[in-house]
């Protein structure tokens, strides 16, 4: 039980830091280093603000996952994570994961069918995969946390 509770607190410690990072990042760093990667190659100028926004917006996928993450921890300390009240914030991690692959399918097409050099939709493809098997994952997991729910309300209702 007290391993539970430090890995709890530690996670918790780095989803602060991971949070923090993604925001920085999500308004300062990403829109700054696409609008000067932009202003270097005149050729990318029209790429500036539809890159801009699908960064932005994958960043903001990723802090859903975070507070999503923070919300089931809260839910584990209670010792209410096989409640109704988990399956809400897991669906919220499976819906981000599935904008978040909807948004690299799109550039895959886009990047697939303009590209000279096989290098960036090939590494796109593999985050593209990578998303999926998260995605499945994370179905997987919210039926299992289904599976128990139910279980577990069902033997308090029989104790």
């Amino acid at each position: 039980m007290l391993t539970e509770r430090r890995a709890v607190a530690a996670l918790r410690v780095f989803l602060v830091v991971l949070f923090v990072v993604l925001v920085v990042f999500q308004t300062l760093s990403l829109p700054g280093g696409i609008a000067y990667t932009t202003s270097q190659n005149p050729h990318d100028a029209p790429l500036r603000w539809p890159l801009t926004a699908i960064a932005v917006f994958l960043v903001l996928c990723v802090e859903v996952v975070v507070v999503a993450t923070w919300k089931l921890l809260t839910l584990v300390k209670k010792d209410r994570i096989f409640t109704s009240a988990a399956l809400k914030w897991v669906d919220a991690i499976v819906w981000s994961v599935a904008a978040a692959w909807l948004v690299f399918v799109g550039m895959l097409i886009f990047v697939g069918f303009n590209a000279d050099d096989p290098g960036m939709p090939m590494l796109l493809f593999l985050v593209t995969v990578g998303i999926t098997v998260i995605g499945l994952l994370m179905v997987v997991m919210r039926a299992l946390l289904r599976q128990a729910t139910t279980l577990r309300t069902d033997m308090e209702a029989v104790i």
